[in-house]
């Protein structure tokens, strides 16, 4: 329904407006990210039918999804250009996009950290000490797997399936799902249980928990909260993040790189998957194949690798 629109949109672009590759590629993506929202969301409507209650409902799915502000802006401007394109080819004679806003930047929203500066936070863990060994392991698994806070703290080593790729998350009013987890993580997780929790005094209600304190219990979502503070000081980062912000910047980095949304959704915890399904679920396919593909460092790895 609307591929022949987006073809000719494309060409528009190309020959009419001669932009390059990266930009009419960057206009094709947006227009794909409302596509791929009709899809989801079961909506059978050709561009002529589009209303402007239906894109501001899009735009503040991408708002929840985790697309920071400025991200989101730029959706609006290629869903724009885009019926521009219709109406000056006379295909639609109104426009529903005519009303459409843009996010204002100064609007208060989550801060989203750049990769750069997920790498200066990661780098200003001390791995001499106990706690910076846990630390490491506990942020790798925020970024890496898009984690509530809540869901980090009660991460347990029963749902860790590192031989297939996937961890079991238990989420919002006890929903189950699976998420993938990449190499990088499984490693420094690894190398905590190894060398950090199999040698604590753990207490009997967190025998099963990952993360532990120092006294062998669990972790508070305070304590977090702190870690991250005092991590992001020291790297120099001056924006105000929380354990939030990586599952923020999870969200958004697989968008910016052309991650598939619904996937996305799935591994927020939109949906739920049960415990065995890790083995037989079609499904789960794509959501790994959604992280190794579009996730930063899963890319860095690949790269190291064939370096």
């Amino acid at each position: 329904m609307w591929q022949p629109y987006i073809k000719g949109f494309h060409a528009y672009l190309l020959l009419e407006l001669s932009h390059s590759g990266n930009t009419v590629d960057a206009y094709l993506r947006d227009i794909g990210k409302f596509v791929q929202y009709l899809d989801i969301h079961q909506i059978s409507v050709s561009p002529a039918e589009v209303e402007l209650s239906l894109l501001q409902d899009f735009i503040k799915w991408l708002n929840e999804l985790g697309l920071d502000v400025r991200s989101q802006a730029r959706v609006v401007s290629g869903i724009k250009s885009f019926y521009k394109y219709l109406l000056i080819e006379d295909i639609l004679h109104t426009d529903p996009t005519e009303l459409l806003e843009a996010p204002r930047l100064s609007r208060k929203i989550p801060e989203v950290l750049t990769y750069d500066e997920i790498h200066r936070i990661f780098a200003a863990i001390d791995h001499s000490e106990d706690h910076g060994v846990r630390n490491r392991a506990m942020l790798e698994t925020l970024y890496a797997c898009g984690l509530r806070v809540s869901e980090l703290i009660n991460l347990k080593i029963s749902n860790l399936y590192f031989d297939v790729g996937f961890i079991k998350v238990i989420g919002k009013n006890d929903k189950e799902r699976l998420v993938p987890i990449g190499e990088e993580a499984i490693k420094h997780i690894t190398i905590y249980i190894d060398s950090i929790r199999r040698h604590l005094k753990i207490k009997k209600e967190s025998e099963n928990i990952l993360f532990l304190n120092r006294r062998g219990g669990k972790l508070s979502r305070v304590m977090v909260f702190l870690v991250i503070k005092e991590l992001a000081k020291l790297a120099g980062i001056e924006k105000n993040i929380s354990p939030h912000t990586f599952r923020h910047s999870f969200a958004t980095h697989l968008i910016e790189g052309g991650a598939d949304l619904k996937a996305i959704q799935d591994m927020l915890g939109h949906e739920s998957i049960t415990t065995t399904e890790i083995y037989t679920h079609l499904d789960t396919g794509y959501l790994k194949e959604t992280v190794l593909n579009f996730h930063p460092r899963n890319i860095e790895m690949r790269g190291k690798k064939s370096g």
